[in-house]
């Protein structure tokens, strides 16, 4: 049992953009509202995706970008709580820490914010389209090859200033990001999960802390939402069988209610030429969300997924090579 009133400050490791600050200031007054809450002190962490703008996030080797400098503050416990949009968190955890809450989703899908007003199948031919995503490449090469997609970097402000100044026609952000910043507004049209699924865990935020670590853990697993946690758990278990990451063009999103899940995904060639998808059902437990995961992923590979990852990453290793 947590002691009510306990002096001891918990420290938030968040990145310091607009959104990942609203994030752990949304955890912040989470914490806060609870009965006896501690003090909680918000510490901002520079990672590797917020310094590296100048290429795309496929050119750059490796994964985690944007969480391994906040594992490793919580490691060295120069931290005691690391805030992470879920969907730029590995599968594979960091040895010694843990995913201990999944806060309540946001809206998952992907927006399209566009200078006309337009929607995706109004923009003109050769309209310069804007992301840093080969998964939204992949969609949006299928949806319209006719399409000029260009690489965009930056925070979420900072890709609206872009659009805005006539550097692109329109761009592709996630629909959770602008609802939070207050942005919504600018969304032209929201893209049907069904044709262009999000990235595996899109909108929902993950907490994490060292797996020893008590204090902290009783405090979070309050806010934890147990639906959330389902829908994640299994587009997370199918991400971790493909071995993909946010390199690789698939998409996926699980909806969860008290009868059950409910997963589809799809893997989509880079130049939109093909398309595998899968869905299915499984039951509303860990072990079978778990399980649904792992279910689509085979059958994706069976479909043939491997071999677009695999073209994918030989793409990847051209643009890296000196």
């Amino acid at each position: 049992m947590r002691a009510a009133g306990t002096t001891q400050a918990l420290r938030i490791g968040t990145r310091a953009s607009a959104l990942a600050l609203w994030q752990a200031r949304h955890l912040e007054s989470l914490v806060r509202a609870l009965p006896g809450a501690p003090a909680v002190e918000l510490v901002p962490i520079t990672t590797t995706g917020d310094l590296r703008t100048d290429v795309p996030l496929w050119a750059i080797r490796g994964r985690a970008f944007f969480t391994k400098e906040l594992d490793r503050a919580l490691l060295e416990r120069r931290i005691d709580i690391a805030v992470h949009s879920l969907k730029d968190l590995p599968t594979a955890m960091e040895p010694g820490l843990a995913l201990t809450a999944i806060l309540t989703r946001e809206d998952p899908r992907d927006a399209l914010i566009s200078r006309s007003g337009a929607s995706l199948s109004q923009l003109p031919r050769g309209a310069r389209v804007g992301t840093s995503s080969l998964r939204r490449r992949a969609f949006l090469n299928r949806a319209r090859a006719d399409l000029a997609l260009l690489e965009l970097r930056g925070n979420v402000p900072t890709r609206l200033e872009r659009l805005e100044r006539d550097d692109y026609d329109a761009i592709i952000l996630a629909a959770a990001g602008l609802k939070r910043l207050g942005l919504e507004h600018k969304i032209t049209q929201h893209l049907s999960p069904d044709e262009f699924p999000p990235a595996v865990s899109q909108g929902a935020i993950g907490i994490c802390t060292r797996a020893d670590d008590r204090h902290s853990s009783e405090w979070l697993r309050p806010l934890e939402d147990p639906s959330t946690r389902l829908a994640t758990t299994a587009e997370r278990a199918l991400l971790e069988r493909i071995e993909g990451g946010c390199q690789v063009p698939l998409g996926a999103l699980a909806t969860a209610t008290g009868g059950g899940i409910r997963l589809h995904a799809a893997v989509c060639a880079l130049d939109g030429s093909q398309l595998l998808a899968a869905s299915g059902d499984g039951e509303a437990t860990e072990a079978g969300a778990v399980a649904l995961g792992v279910r689509l992923a085979t059958e994706l590979i069976g479909k043939g997924a491997a071999s677009l990852i695999d073209a994918e990453r030989a793409v990847q290793g051209r643009a890296e090579a000196p």
